[in-house]
């Protein structure tokens, strides 16, 4: 495996690297990304490349099912350091279609120690979207519908948990940090704001 890696990495540096070497020279330095991007870890959903953004643009933070903890070290550390250190102006939390863990609200998970203990940060997602079905989904255009609504209201929430941090809600204050919510559809491809 770690061949393929070393090989990639060959054609990275004939086809961009060498290309763009002024670009990737001032990265050396330093970073200065404008935007934190809170995604998910689903190897499918790529933010450089589903936003064309290049290197050093992008602070990433990704984790299953995009999730904000409230009481978790590595999430508030790198918050910290996105708004305090590296004065990102926007945030941008994003989730996509298809979303494993998100699935995984409604699956049986007694053999699995750590996953149900993170997700139940999306929980509300999904109780949110069942108060105002009118009735439980049955066909699987139903089913599919109401994944997808969990999947966006799961980036509202989300958002919601941000704003529970004071340096993100004091920087939204100031007008030094906007926050924003994305939907990535794997099927079309397409990008899409999140009110």
């Amino acid at each position: 495996m770690t061949k393929e890696f070393i090989e990639g990495n060959k054609i990275f540096l004939e086809t961009d690297f060498e290309r763009k070497k002024d670009r990737y020279m001032t990265l050396v330095e330093s970073q200065h990304p404008t935007v934190l991007w809170i995604g998910c870890s689903d190897s499918r959903v790529n933010p450089e490349r589903i936003t064309h953004s290049r290197a050093g643009e992008l602070f990433t933070h990704r984790n299953i099912g995009n999730i904000v903890p409230t009481h978790d070290w590595n999430f508030a550390t790198v918050l910290e350091y996105a708004v305090k250190h590296l004065k990102v102006k926007k945030i941008v939390i994003c989730g996509h279609s298809d979303c494993g863990a998100l699935k995984a609200l409604d699956a049986d998970m007694k053999d699995d120690s750590y996953i149900p203990m993170w997700i139940n940060s999306a929980k509300e997602a999904q109780i949110r979207v069942d108060a105002r079905l009118p009735e439980q989904p049955t066909t699987p255009e139903e089913m599919a519908a109401r994944k997808r609504e969990i999947e966006i209201e799961n980036v509202r929430l989300q958002i919601e948990h941000l704003k529970t941090y004071p340096l993100v809600s004091e920087a939204e204050r100031k007008g030094t940090v906007a926050v924003h919510g994305l939907y990535y559809d794997l099927k079309s491809g397409v990008l899409t704001e999140i009110a």
